[in-house]
This record gives structure tokens, sequence and C-alpha cells, in this order.
């Protein structure tokens, strides 16, 4: 017997989440992970590493409190947005629970709720990337958790506030919602944050690793209301966030880190709208989707063509094309200029 075989039956089935490093590539230009494409700088203020962090770094849960303009007891920092969704999954599902989330979206959602055990189910997005709400009403017995992503990942847009606000009104009582906030940054005016006092189960997802340009930290929150926040604390991790971590990311969340992140968005956008311009002039390119995140989600006529032809010339993006819906799509994160101006170049030979 291999010890594969000794393993839970639905890990042994489970296909792990294709990260951009996973999934590797060599290459100089890396625009597939949704990252800044520079490093901020700092320097370690704290140098005791002989004793254990503090379980919720009181200067990073003070900082993104005071950022997020909610109470700190509010907030629960995590390691990365990526253990918040496991969190919330481990603090309400029992085994005979259900996850449901909205495709095109994110796949640790699913990852993480079949890696746990528990069952999912799908209501797709609308041919407009919204939220099918009369299907999700439709599949809402057993249902615990609910994730949806807005700005959405992959496909770039934001979820109508209406409807998420008439998903809380159907679940109130019944189910948790969670709304990925990761890249709110890009389009602050749309967070859901004013809402978390009126639906105390809404639980939103926050991080440092895209406009605050801080992917390897991996330092994610969740913000929600107390009692929820208090049923996080229950499952997560004694120790979650190493020193230099919650040392970083307290530094980040000064007025002044603020302030650089909020430069590396107008960043970001001026060079967004840059690469759409020119995207729009390029023969091969069918469809350029609405977006308000720091990547463009795009429709060629042969996408898997087009990706293969720039992964050879060291320019990696990221193919969408096995994604539901989105055959033929590529999402190209917001490098700096000069690495945008390469990509086009290329798109214009493949």
């Amino acid at each position: 017997m291999s010890i594969s075989q000794l393993s839970r039956k639905n890990v042994q089935a489970l296909t792990p989440y294709q990260s951009a490093r996973r999934l590797g590539g060599n290459g100089d230009v890396w625009l597939n992970a949704n990252e800044y494409p520079t490093s901020p700088d700092f320097n370690l203020s704290e140098r005791i590493f002989n004793r254990y962090p503090e379980p919720q770094p009181e200067a990073v849960i003070k900082g993104y409190a005071a950022y997020a303009d909610v109470k700190p007891e509010n907030v629960i920092v995590t390691r990365g947005g990526d253990e918040s969704i496991e969190l919330l999954i481990k603090g309400f599902c029992e085994p005979e629970d259900k996850v449901l989330y909205c495709p095109p979206t994110y796949g640790m959602y699913a990852v993480s709720a079949e890696t746990l055990g528990i069952a999912t189910k799908t209501v797709p997005l609308t041919a407009d990337f919204q939220l099918d709400l009369p299907e999700i009403e439709k599949n809402l017995a057993g249902v615990k958790v609910i994730f949806v992503c807005s700005p959405n990942n992959p496909t770039g847009n934001v979820l109508n506030q209406a409807d998420l606000i008439r998903l809380l009104d159907i679940t109130a009582g019944s189910a948790i919602v969670v709304v990925d906030e990761a890249y709110i940054e890009f389009s602050p005016e749309t967070s859901m944050i004013k809402q978390l006092g009126n639906y105390p189960h809404l639980a939103i997802i926050r991080t440092l690793s895209k406009a605050f340009a801080l992917a390897g930290l991996r330092c994610g929150f969740t913000l929600a209301n107390p009692e929820l926040i208090g049923v996080l604390q229950k499952v997560i991790a004694p120790y979650p966030l190493p020193v230099p971590v919650s040392d970083i990311a307290a530094q980040a969340l000064q007025p002044q880190g603020v302030a650089q992140m909020k430069m590396r968005v107008a960043e970001v956008l001026e060079n967004r709208a840059w690469l759409i311009g020119e995207l729009k002039q390029i023969p091969s390119v069918v469809d350029i989707f609405t977006t308000e995140a720091n990547y463009v989600l795009v429709k060629f006529q042969d996408g898997e063509k087009v990706f293969n032809a720039l992964w050879e010339k060291g320019i990696i993006l990221r193919d969408q094309h096995k994604a539901f819906g989105l055959q033929n799509c590529i999402r190209i994160s917001i490098g700096t200029r000069a690495e945008l101006e390469k990509t086009v170049a290329a798109l214009k030979l493949a």
C-alpha cells in the first residue's frame, strides 16, 4: 500500500489549486499573479525572535482597523486571505453542510472546501458576470457559507451592491456571506464595509498582497462583527503571523504606508488604461472585459496559441481557457510600463 492511499479519500481525489508559482515558467515578465510589479522597502524594527509572537498583533489590528474605518474588535489578521477562506469554512460548516460559490471566480473557495471535506454548490455568474440571485435562492438548501468576490477574480468587474444586499437579506439567519475584497483598493467606493453594522452574517476578506505590494508577506484580514470574529478566533492557529510579518505589516499600515499604497494604485490605474487602449488595436483581441482591479481579462481568437507564444518569449500571463465560461481568455496583470510595452509588442506578433 502506498502512503497516498492512507490519506483521506477526499484528499486523494483533490486537484490542488494551480497557483501562479506552482504553474512555473521561465521569463522576465511575470504578469500572471496580480502582484504589484516592484517591491516596497522596509527595515525590521522588531528583532526579538526567541519569543512567540502575539496571537493577534495589536499594532497590526489597530492599524488595519484605522485604515478600514472599523473598530479593532471587527478585525482578525490571518496568513493571507487564503487562511480567512479556510477559517470561515472550519468555523461554520458541519460535515453535512455545503459551500456555495459563483464561477468563474477565485479557485481557492472550492479547493478549501474540498480539502476540509465540505461539499460545494455552484451557481454560475450571469453573462455579464453578476450574481444570478434567482438561481442562488433556489440552491440555498444546506448551504452554510457563500463566497463572492468583488472585484471578481479573474473577470475584474465589481458585483452590484444591490445584489449583494439582497443576498444578505435572503441568507439572514441561515448562512455566512463572505465578500472577498482582495482588490478593493482599486475600487474603494464599492466596498461592503458600511454594511457590517447591518448584517451580523457578513464577513469581508482583505489582504496586503495586492495594492500594498506585499504578496510575499502573506498577511490578510477578515472584517466582521465581533461575534463572528469570536468564532474565527476559536479555530485560528495560536500564532498565525511571524514577528517579521507583523512588524512590516504594522509599518505598511501607518499613514505614510497608506499614502504610498494610494500612489501605487494611481500608477496601476494609469498603466491599466494605457494597456486597454493598446489592446483595442490588436486584431486578435475579441473582447476586453470591464475591470476595476489590477488586471485585465482579454478574450482572443485563439487564447491558447497567444498564451503559449508569449510563454515561449518569457512573458508569463494567466491562461483562463479552462475556467468556466472563459474559453480563449487570458488574464494580464498590470506590470510596469516597460513590461506592458514588451507584452503588447509580443501580442501584436502572436
